[in-house]
């Protein structure tokens, strides 16, 4: 979206579409939302079919979220054969007992309760793991997806179609659009149009990376924690509200990185300019907090490790607005002297 001399041109405002009677542009747009339509259904089609590879992308985040255990007590997961039973952080009496069962010096240890053979007898023996391996077995959340009713495996598939189906047909819904919106813009209007397109679904990409990866592990695991704290067992969660909360989670934080395009599109109309820019710094601050309070869990941490990022966005527009405003200046006074 910076300044380019190609759109200074007195022919830039020109190549405008060709003139359309009001019939002929419904007929155009009926044609864009009946391929919109198809392309969506395909493409939740192709989702419904491969609903298994889809769910394991959505249970990534959670596969992924650690807990992290306060204080210095020792934490003891036990198994028993392949099966987790749980992880258990010791009391303060245990800790000081635990020479006398062998649980070693490491603070996570794993407990392997096994069958073990004594002559003609079997019985249950421990085998204990102080490995690395043990310690980020403890602190990966121990938590399970799971439908509450017969048409819950339905609905979740649907769920997952539905929102895998609208991003995969998202770039031929553009196209569709695009088909129908760009005939009638000017050539400067249409390379404002793209650049903008162009920087809108980095930075809307770079949102959902930023929450998948980072922003959405913590969350799970601040949640589960929460819930802990207030005495609440958090071992199972519904599958139709986890997805939907993963999905919207991930879309309003692509929407939320979105801003700048935003508000530097309404700086080159000439709605905004740095002045009011810099001065709506401390509404701004009150706005991402909100927005980080909306679309996050009720968790302080979450919401501030969301903001940042808004935050350095918005600080990012201003500067951006001052560059652009020193340029047009420096142009002005360029043609001033040219002129004189």
């Amino acid at each position: 979206m910076a300044d380019d001399p190609e759109l200074d041109r007195p022919d830039a405002d020109d190549e405008g579409g060709p003139v359309k009677s009001f019939l002929d542009h419904l007929e155009d747009l009926r044609w864009v939302l009946v391929k919109s339509s198809v392309a969506i259904s395909i493409a939740m089609l192709l989702c419904l079919i491969a609903g298994d590879k889809l769910m394991w992308v959505l249970k990534r985040p959670l596969d992924h979220a650690y807990v992290y255990f306060p204080g210095t007590n020792k934490i003891t997961t036990v198994y028993f054969g392949t099966n987790k039973l749980g992880v258990f952080p010791l009391s303060p009496e245990v800790a000081e007992a635990e020479q006398s069962v062998l649980l070693g010096t490491n603070r996570f240890v794993a407990i392997h309760i096994e069958p073990i053979t004594i002559g003609t007898n079997q019985v249950l023996g421990w085998k204990i793991d102080d490995s690395p391996a043990a310690a980020d077995s403890a602190k990966k959340m121990k938590l399970e997806l799971i439908n509450l009713s017969p048409a819950g495996g339905f609905w979740v598939a649907f769920q997952v179609a539905m929102y895998g189906g609208l991003v995969l047909a998202a770039p031929f819904v553009l196209y569709f659009v695009a088909s129908f919106v760009f005939p009638a813009l000017k050539m400067k209007e249409k390379k404002y149009v793209f650049r903008g397109m162009g920087y809108g679904l980095t930075l809307f990409f770079t949102g959902v990376a930023f929450c998948y990866f980072l922003l959405m592990p913590f969350a799970l695991a601040a949640s589960q924690r929460y819930s802990e704290w207030l005495g609440i067992s958090a071992v199972q969660w519904e599958a139709e509200k986890y997805i939907s909360f993963v999905c919207k989670f991930m879309l309003g934080m692509g929407l939320g990185f979105e801003m700048p395009v935003v508000i530097l599109t309404l700086v080159k109309i000439g709605v905004l300019n740095y002045r009011i820019l810099s001065a709506g710094r401390r509404y701004m601050i009150v706005v991402n907090l909100v927005l980080g309070a909306l679309l996050t869990t009720p968790e302080v941490l979450t919401q501030v490790i969301m903001f940042i990022p808004l935050q350095g966005l918005y600080e990012i527009s201003i500067w951006v607005a001052w560059w652009w405003e020193r340029k047009e200046r420096q142009r002005q006074q360029q043609q001033e002297r040219e002129s004189s």
